[in-house]
């Protein structure tokens, strides 16, 4: 074979190489453009991307979630794009009808979505609790929430007894991140799960060693946590309420009149004293059957170690702290010294 012609075939070989070299880019090039794209019709979740994550973790999960069509397609895009390290943490709504330039453009510019998230501040009865979910469209409607959290046969567990009569008191005030449309029941069970890890399992020990059950310290950390609104309060209202019971003494305690009336009212009147109730602790001695509201983990300790007094009355003062006294006497004193100094304000 002649030098010429074998530059030719080299040539000729060459050039096909190259061809196939080309074709495999060509191809490699339309197989990840078609990696890019949306993987389809599908219902959107709630992704939450911690601070500092890794790319290629949050690229593994959003694939396990349905989200990408390849993880390690979605890991050089955004190293591509020098997204690598912009992403944001936080708490996103993907699609799988979005693509993954989509998703970087929302990952990285921190568009979050807060759909879910929602606040039950301490205090907040079962129906306050069920308003605010559906307020907040966690919830259909507050209807099936409440007769759920009423119900002895909820469907909620716990490691302790749950009471009879419903949930109340047990769902733990806290920041609760939700996905709209939850049921009653998966709601119920993040909340009493809350209530566990940060009451029950911690104090279990001291709870167990407690003169009361677990169930009459969360009633009276409920009376606590709608009486008390200083701080340096709860310990001493949770000595009175133990002074109380001890003697036999009717607790007559206000909140507890509402609770029974079932709505709230700025001002109490005597009638209003009278109202039949088993939660009337006007009319009834020791502790209604349950919670009067669910308590924060502040009233819960108040409740479990109360103040040693002999303080047997408190009045609520202007500044919204109480004045404690030991007798009925000293109690109408003080009662009478308070108004007299609300009507010299207001004058």
């Amino acid at each position: 074979m002649s030098r010429r012609r074998a530059r030719r075939g080299c040539s000729r070989g060459c050039a096909g190489a190259a061809a196939l070299v080309c074709v495999a880019f060509a191809l490699a090039g339309m197989w990840f453009q078609v990696q890019l794209r949306p993987v389809g019709a599908g219902h959107g979740r709630v992704v939450r991307v911690a601070r500092g994550v890794e790319l290629r973790a949050l690229a593994d999960r959003l694939r396990s979630y349905g989200l990408i069509r390849h993880a390690g397609v979605f890991y050089a895009y955004a190293r591509l794009r020098g997204d690598g390290e912009r992403i944001r943490a936080g708490r996103y709504r993907l699609s799988p009808s979005m693509s993954p330039g989509r998703i970087l453009d929302k990952l990285v510019h921190g568009r979050q979505d807060l759909d879910g998230l929602v606040v039950i501040p301490e205090g907040f009865t079962v129906k306050r609790i069920a308003e605010r979910l559906s307020a907040k469209r966690i919830l259909a409607g507050p209807s099936a929430f409440m007769r759920m959290a009423r119900s002895g046969a909820s469907g909620v567990e716990a490691p302790f007894p749950l009471p009879a009569i419903g949930l109340e008191g047990y769902l733990f005030p806290s920041s609760y991140d939700f996905e709209p449309g939850a049921t009653p029941e998966a709601v119920a069970q993040a909340m009493v799960n809350e209530f566990t890890a940060e009451f029950y399992e911690p104090y279990r020990d001291e709870i167990a060693g407690c003169a009361h059950s677990l169930h009459e310290i969360v009633t009276i950390a409920s009376m606590i946590e709608r009486e008390a609104e200083v701080e340096r309060d709860r310990a001493l209202i949770a000595g009175v309420i133990e002074n109380r019971l001890r003697r036999g003494m009717r607790l007559q305690i206000d909140a507890t009149v509402l609770y029974g009336m079932g709505y709230h009212k700025s001002r109490l009147l005597y009638r209003d004293l009278r109202t039949p109730s088993p939660y009337n602790t006007y009319l009834h001695a020791g502790l209604p059957p349950g919670p009067i509201a669910n308590p924060g983990l502040a009233s819960l300790l108040a409740a479990l170690r109360p103040a040693r007094h002999d303080y047997l009355f408190y009045v609520a003062a202007p500044d919204r702290s109480h004045v404690f006294t030991r007798t009925e006497a000293e109690h109408n004193r003080a009662v009478a010294e308070l108004r007299r100094r609300r009507n010299a304000g207001s004058r």
